[in-house]
């Protein structure tokens, strides 16, 4: 299975008023965005689903994602608002499904915890040496079985400006 971390497009300033869950992509947060989703489909990239985060400025992510077709389909997930845990991730959500070893799912969510679950999955610890910019993306092939736990293998780490 291949997992994508796809972290939200460049949006409005906190403090300005706005509660942080109801921050919106900036005009140009949607237009980095579209491109970058734009020069996905163009590498021949699809989803099999993607799922975000409940807060605005990750949903306009995805719907930007969907809209490039990208996937045909989109599922909210609270584990993808800050702080979600990937060990509550893996058990409530992950596991159950029993994907197939092709499935390609993106999960649209936010820093720091994008870049921590990669590394949890990479190295079975956060260590704080990946770096995940606005509408960047990193790919991860996790393994065929057990736990994916420190034993995964990234195989993608782009930010936006090399799709652009």
């Amino acid at each position: 299975m291949e997992l994508y971390l796809i972290r939200h497009g460049i949006a409005e300033d906190k403090g300005l008023g706005i509660k942080d869950e109801e921050r919106s992509l900036t005009k140009e947060g949607r237009q980095k965005t579209e491109k970058v989703a734009q020069k996905l489909v163009k590498l021949g990239l699809s989803f099999d689903l993607i799922l975000t985060s409940p807060l605005v400025r990750a949903r306009q992510t995805a719907d930007i994602l969907i809209a490039e077709k990208l996937s045909s389909q989109l599922e909210k997930s609270s584990h993808l608002a800050h702080d979600g845990q990937i060990s509550n991730w893996l058990k409530e959500w992950f596991e159950p499904r029993n994907y197939s070893q092709n499935t390609q799912l993106a999960l649209v969510g936010h820093e720091p915890d994008l870049t921590n679950w990669a590394e949890i999955l990479l190295w079975g610890e956060v260590k704080e040496s990946l770096v995940l910019k606005k509408a960047g993306m990193i790919g991860i092939k996790l393994p065929e079985t057990g736990s994916p736990l420190g034993r995964s293998q990234m195989f993608w780490l782009t930010p936006p400006k090399y799709l652009l």
